[in-house]
Parts: C-alpha cells; sequence; structure tokens
C-alpha cells in the first residue's frame, strides 16, 4: 500500500487516533501535514513538537503540493472542500482503520477488544499487563490510561492491541472500523443496540461483529461474554476456537468468589485468586478478560496481577476530579443507558451510603434520539437526585425521533427520584450549588466536554 509513498497528508489530523499515527509516520522518515477545523492545544502542541506541519481548517489549497498518500479521518464527509479535491484530483486516498492495517498491524500478532462497553478500560488494562511483563506492545487506545500517558503507541514489538471500535471507517467504507484491524484474537465483552445514526437494528449490529468474528485465523481465538445472550447467535462457528468468560456456570472460564470493595474487587478465576484496584462487577468482568487473553498469549498469572496491582485505571471512566468540602465530584464516559446503570451501581460501592447524584448530558448520537427513552430512566433510577442537561444538536432530528426530557423526568419521579431537566451548564452549576453538601457524590455523565463543568463545579464548591 505505501510502496513510492514519502508524503502523507491527514485530513482531520487532531483526532487523537489520527494524530499519533501521523507522529509515528513522521518519526519513520515520511513527510507528513496536517488539517482540521479544530487546530488548538494540546493536540496542536503534541503535533507542532514532532515537526508537523499543521494547517487550520480546510481548503483544496492544502492539497496543491499533491501528497503521495491522503488519510481521511471518519468525521469528514462529501462537501468538505479537501475530500473534494483529493476525488477530483484523482489523488491516493485511504481511511485511518486502512492505513493502522497496512503500515502498523500487518505481520503481527494483533489482539482486538471489541463490545458496546468497557472497551476502553479492557483494553487499558490488557495493554498494561502487557507492559508490565516487559512486553512493549503497541496500543491503540480511545482513551488515555493514567499508567501509559497516552493512548497510541508503535513499537517493534510482534504484538498489537487495539479497541476495536463498531462504528463505520468512513464516508466511502461504511463497515466498521474493526473490520481493517487483522485479528489474531478477539475479545468480546458485551453486545447491545448503539451507535442509532448508522445501524438500523440490534440485528444489523450483530451482523458487523460476525464479520469481524469470521477474520479470525484458525490458529486465534474468540473470547466472549458468556452471560451475553445477544453475543449466543454468534457463535455458531468452527474456524477457530472459542471460549466463553463470565460469573455464569456455563462459561469455560468463570470469575467466582467475587468480593467488590470500596477500593478494589477480587475474584477467583481457577487457581488463581486477582485483584483489581478497579470498583464495581463491571469491572470484574473487564478484569476476567484481560486475564483469560494474556493467559491465551503465554503470560502467567504472577504477572497478570503484577500489572493489575499497578494498573491506575483510565481518565473519565468513574474518576475521581475531586473533592472539595466533603462532596466529591466523578467524570464518567458513560452515555448508553447499560454504562450508566452499572457505573451507578459500581459509585453505590465506592461511596457507601452517600447521597448520590447523576448528572447527565443526552449528547451521544444514541441518547439524543427516543430510542432508550425507558432505557435512560430505568437506568438513572440507580441515583438518589437527577439533572438532565439540554439534547445536544436537537435540530437535526425529527421532532418524532428525539429524547423527550420532559417524559424522562415524569418516568423519574414516578419511580420516587427527585429529577430535574435544566438545559444549560449554568442553569445546573446553580441547582447543585443550592442543594449539594457535605458527603453528597456527584457523577456528571458525558462523552463530550460538557462546558468544564467538573472543574467550574470544584472551583464554585471552593468558593472561586
Amino acid at each position: 500500500m505505501l510502496t513510492g509513498i514519502k508524503s502523507v497528508h491527514f485530513i482531520g489530523i487532531c483526532g487523537s487516533a489520527m494524530a499519533n499515527a501521523a507522529a509515528a509516520m513522521q518519526e519513520r522518515g515520511f513527510v507528513v501535514t496536517g488539517s482540521d477545523q479544530n487546530v488548538y492545544p494540546p493536540m496542536s502542541s503534541f503535533l507542532e513538537s514532532r515537526g508537523i506541519h499543521l494547517r487550520s481548517g480546510y481548503a483544496e489549497a492544502h492539497l496543491n503540493d499533491r501528497p503521495d498518500l491522503v488519510v481521511v479521518g471518519n468525521a469528514l464527509s462529501r462537501g468538505n472542500p479537501e475530500v473534494e479535491a483529493v476525488l477530483e484530483r484523482k489523488l491516493r486516498y485511504c481511511s485511518l482503520p486502512e492505513l493502522l492495517k497496512e503500515y502498523f498491524i500487518r505481520g503481527k500478532r494483533s489482539l482486538v477488544v471489541a463490545g458496546t462497553h468497557g472497551k476502553t478500560t479492557t483494553t487499558s488494562l490488557l495493554t498494561w499487563v502487557f507492559e508490565s511483563a516487559g512486553l512493549n506492545p503497541s496500543y491503540l487506545i480511545g482513551g488515555i490510561p493514567a499508567n501509559l500517558g497516552q493512548g497510541a503507541r508503535f513499537t517493534d514489538s510482534s504484538w498489537f492491541l487495539i479497541e476495536g471500535d463498531e462504528y463505520d471507517t468512513a464516508f466511502f467504507d461504511k463497515r466498521s472500523k474493526f473490520i481493517h484491524y487483522l485479528p489474531e484474537v478477539v475479545v468480546l465483552n458485551n453486545l447491545e443496540f448503539d451507535h442509532a445514526d448508522i445501524f438500523e437494528n440490534l440485528a444489523a449490529i450483530q451482523t458487523s461483529f460476525r464479520r469481524l468474528i469470521n477474520l479470525i485465523p484458525r490458529n486465534g481465538l474468540l473470547l466472549t461474554n458468556g452471560d451475553d445472550p445477544n453475543i449466543t447467535p454468534l457463535l455458531d462457528i468452527t474456524h477457530c476456537p472459542s471460549r466463553r468468560f463470565g460469573l455464569g456456570s456455563g462459561n469455560d472460564l468463570r470469575a467466582e468468589g467475587i468480593a467488590l470493595r470500596a477500593e478494589s474487587s477480587t475474584f477467583q478465576l481457577a487457581p488463581t485468586r486477582f485483584e483489581i484496584p478497579l470498583i464495581g462487577e463491571l469491572n470484574v468482568r473487564n478484569a476476567l478478560a484481560v486475564a483469560a487473553c494474556a493467559r491465551h498469549c503465554g503470560i502467567t498469572d504472577i504477572q497478570i496481577q503484577k500489572g493489575f496491582s499497578t494498573f491506575q485505571s483510565v481518565r473519565r471512566r468513574m474518576e475521581l476530579r475531586g473533592e472539595v468540602n466533603g462532596v466529591a465530584v466523578v467524570d464518567d464516559f458513560g452515555h448508553h443507558p447499560t454504562a450508566i446503570r452499572e457505573t451507578l451501581r459500581a459509585l453505590r460501592v465506592r461511596f457507601p451510603g452517600r447521597r448520590l447524584w447523576a448528572v447527565f448530558e443526552p449528547r451521544s448520537n444514541t441518547t439524543r434520539r427516543n430510542v432508550f427513552q425507558q432505557e435512560l430512566a430505568d437506568a438513572l433510577e440507580r441515583a438518589d437526585q437527577v439533572l438532565v442537561a439540554g439534547v445536544a444538536r436537537l435540530e437535526q432530528l425529527r421532532a418524532d425521533e428525539r429524547l423527550n426530557p420532559e417524559k424522562l423526568m415524569q418516568d423519574l419521579t414516578l419511580a420516587g427520584i427527585p429529577s430535574v431537566y435544566l438545559p444549560t451548564v449554568e442553569a445546573i452549576l446553580d441547582h447543585l450549588g443550592a442543594r449539594v453538601k457535605s458527603g453528597d457524590v456527584v457523577c456528571v455523565f458525558s462523552n463530550g466536554g460538557f462546558g468544564d463543568i467538573h472543574n467550574r463545579l470544584l472551583k464554585q464548591l471552593a468558593g472561586n
């Protein structure tokens, strides 16, 4: 694919994965340029420190030097001036997953962690187990593991660990990104309906995961959550080994004797008892998947526990951002009802007996829609108080597609959960400022920046 290529231009370079791939190619001798609508620190500083020339905004002129290859980010679409110029001038182009496949993954042992929930935490924990065992793996993760300090790294190791995202690849390739990742081992944590903007229903998502499974070689392995009924229809395969992990008695690898504590969780995976510095049953399942995969790859239980013991979690996954005057502020990326429910359950263990606030921003392409209208109410019932922010980008949806915040409030009220719909961050901060008290825990759920609400709340609590 890269034969004869000396210069590469990235459209949408400031995305985390794009930026790290661009920096890796610059280090390997390619002339790299990039453009993005949002060129600002820290990503712009990261790229400039590596000698990459950044161009702000999108313009046909950015391609006047005719790069040998153009990498097109998956947020780009027809109508973008650089996309139009690439097609019109017949320049060579590809998606980022294609670039990863041909330049960074091919020839390596690729471990792909997929599923609706827990991908980032599971991939981060697996990567740290490999790293602490001295294996120096390449990795690409859709978050920032605290131990590693960055979401991607490309090494000469034979191992490549990657978070397998089911979202589509590019405007010209509507297959899921993970189709490109040449999997030797696939870890499938769970499977639910999500991404309502690109998948019609659960069956469509199952089809995409089935395509991933079909790519595992006969000397590879499929590891699946055996407790998830949505995965069961995908397991009628004979082309590669398959093993189930979970909590139920029917699993090949079963976590037993689970103990959930405020600072850690323990479980028995025969013959070893493992301990992780993570909270809740959801993280026991994540760690179980990691232990199963690591064992398959030749890592000993002692090495696995070493990685577990020193793991420092992932930013924005039940991350305690601070505690001021007895009020704890937690940041969580959760935006699917199941993730919200399980996080609230885990926080009950982490902060026993404390009043729990859930502040939720309906921002993802699925939670902005009414497909999870009832499921969101059921999930948020695990909190003591609920605040729901304005639904993002409402104007992009038909009225009959939109999440109905008023109905969500009604359903929560009927369930006995005090709840308020407050469209702006300022209104939420005012509401919290007048009502939170020492001992409260405020968990903010959003997959975006949410107006820097976490820092603003901490400053408000401190009287600044």
